[in-house]
């Protein structure tokens, strides 16, 4: 599995094609594209790669991270997938986007759920869901063991971690998370956050501020 990156939107939130090379099929994760350009930087991106989308996920639906979700899933075709604990924040998108002076998005009402423990696949690439909850409640990330490689949204940055101020956070839930769900994973794993650069498992459980390693 190949992982490319689109930052985007006033939120610098990124973007991620996940690519199966097999197939040529891929994955979105987090569609944030604010404008039209954003929008067809995502789409020549995608031409460039010669790839097609054939799965939609959300790793959470705060707006930042979801501002491109109905282009992605008009453009192709695609229902996203939510944990069903993120439907509340889902639905809120309105408020929030009157909360922070952006356009509202018109989100897609049809959603597919995601469960812990249920993997998700694109081409032959297999995704395994985790539930890690603390930014808010239905958070998820998506773990590619063959080349560890964890989509982990925003619950673990380079030397900082997902914030807990927003409705539905919780600072301890998220530390358990990050204990749980993902340092009990090989240090050698990648992780691609939300936003910023990416980091490892390992150098986060040894130089975190936020959440060491118990």
């Amino acid at each position: 599995m190949q992982v490319h990156r689109l930052t985007v939107n006033p939120f610098q939130e990124n973007t991620y094609v996940l690519a199966d090379a097999a197939t040529g099929q891929c994955a979105l994760v987090d569609p944030g594209c604010a404008t039209r350009a954003e929008e067809q930087q995502l789409v020549d991106l995608i031409t460039h790669l010669g790839l097609t989308p054939t799965l939609l996920l959300l790793t959470h639906a705060h707006l930042d991270h979801v501002l491109g979700l109905a282009f992605a899933a008009r453009t192709w075709h695609l229902t996203p997938h939510l944990h069903p604990l993120d439907a509340p924040i889902y639905r809120s998108a309105p408020l929030s986007a009157a909360m922070f002076g952006v356009p509202a998005p018109h989100l897609p009402e049809e959603t597919a759920p995601l469960a812990a423990g249920t993997p998700v696949r694109f081409g032959e690439t297999e995704l395994e869901v985790r539930l890690a909850p603390g930014h808010t409640p239905g958070h998820v990330v998506f773990y590619h063991q063959p080349t560890l490689t964890l989509i982990g949204g925003d619950v673990l940055f380079a030397g900082s971690v997902g914030r807990t101020d927003l409705p539905g956070g919780d600072f301890p839930m998220l530390a358990a998370s990050i204990q749980t769900q993902l340092y009990t994973l090989p240090d050698a794993v990648t992780v691609h956050s939300g936003h910023g650069s990416s980091t490892t498992i390992g150098q986060e459980k040894r130089t975190n501020p936020f959440v060491r390693a118990a």
